[in-house]
């Protein structure tokens, strides 16, 4: 599997607003997490998934999410493609990043909430995350 974004929308009247991702389903989903960033440390990487899949949706401000699809959890190559999608709260979509990948998450504005939904049950995660040094593969600011 490739990471996709998978659309969503709004909708507004003198009521207020809904967002929504009608096409995301729940159904593998075990847990979530909500991620703000520190205005110090902006970019929040790398953190990669052997089995557990990630979904993020912004619920407020702006992020970048970067992945890169690792070729060797022992040594991963540092040349590998970083590849970047970004998110905001008025978009209204969700990125899909399936097992088998790094990310970094950079928030771009004070304040900017992430909601992080994963696949994996807790009791697994420690024989699931590879962690690399913040600054392993370069993001563009």
């Amino acid at each position: 599997m490739i990471p996709k974004i998978i659309q969503g929308d709004n909708f507004s009247d003198h009521r207020g607003t809904i967002s929504y991702v009608n096409d995301f389903s729940f159904a593998a989903i075990e847990r979530f997490y909500i991620i703000s960033n520190s205005e110090e440390n902006p970019i929040r990487a790398w953190q990669g998934h052997k089995l557990d899949f990630k979904n993020f949706y912004c619920l407020s401000g702006a992020f970048k999410i970067h992945f890169v699809k690792i070729d060797n959890w022992e040594n991963p190559s540092k040349y590998l493609p970083v590849e970047t999608i970004s998110v905001s709260a008025e978009d209204g979509k969700i990125v899909y990043i399936p097992a088998g990948y790094a990310n970094a998450i950079q928030s771009l504005e004070k304040g900017s909430k992430l909601i992080s939904f994963s696949t994996l049950p807790l009791a697994k995660v420690s024989d699931d995350d590879v962690r690399y040094d913040s600054d392993y593969w370069k993001v563009n600011g």
